[in-house]
């Protein structure tokens, strides 16, 4: 019997099982329609591209970069200008309110997430940078004092004025117990002082340049290359 031009013979050997009966020994030729085994070979070709692009995709997120001193810098930058309101608060100051960290800080040192809404915002401003930018190991705090131990703590603690360091200072000289302020370095200008982007320095977000020697030290967080 000749077959229409729409199907073809598959040399066919298998062994056939039938409900309730062991398999059985099959031979023949099965005939199956030209069209259904286009169909099955472009869906597993399909299937084969949509698992390799799943796993890609994977291997991508898994890979990819951490955010770099650079780019924490210039989500700072972004800020500069930026003034608090007549009652002494900020956007940072709303933003910590609404952050873990505003709960961990009540859970250390008492009161209530409403006392963080006119406090200073220095240290809120670096937590808010570090946040934003997707930054890892720069830890969050609205007091210096206890941000600076964290990264002590953390063995990223120094004396080196790297780009992207949290850099804090203390007014008197003291040591991280009595540090007044924080801010990010921008460079180090290898005079003595160092280029810096601040929060709640003469109530804005600034630039200025520092004196080294009212630096205590300086947190290193985890950046890219």
């Amino acid at each position: 019997m000749s077959l229409s031009p729409r199907y073809t013979a598959i040399p066919f050997r298998e062994r056939l099982t039938l409900p309730f009966r062991e398999g059985l020994p099959f031979r023949g030729r099965l005939t199956l329609p030209i069209r259904g085994r286009l169909a099955a070979v472009v869906a597993a070709v399909m299937a084969v591209v949509a698992a390799a692009t799943i796993v890609i995709g994977v291997l991508v997120g898994v890979q990819r970069p951490l955010p770099t001193a650079a780019d924490a810098l210039k989500v700072a930058l972004s800020q500069v200008g930026t003034t608090e309101d007549a009652a002494g608060g900020s956007k940072f100051n709303q933003w910590f309110m609404s952050s873990p960290y505003a709960r961990a800080g009540v859970e250390r040192d008492g009161g209530s997430v409403g006392d963080y809404a006119n406090a200073s915002w220095c240290d809120m401003f670096v937590t808010w940078v570090g946040d934003k930018a997707g930054v890892k190991g720069m830890g969050g705090d609205a007091f210096t004092p206890s941000h600076a131990r964290w990264f002590k703590d953390q063995g990223r603690w120094g004396t080196v004025p790297k780009p992207g360091a949290v850099v804090f200072f203390s007014w008197s000289g003291g040591g991280i117990g009595d540090i007044d302020h924080v801010g990010l370095v921008i460079r180090d200008n290898h005079d003595g002082t160092i280029r810096t982007v601040e929060g709640n320095t003469d109530d804005a977000v600034k630039i200025r340049t520092r004196g080294t020697d009212s630096v205590v030290g300086y947190g290193y967080p985890d950046y890219g290359h």
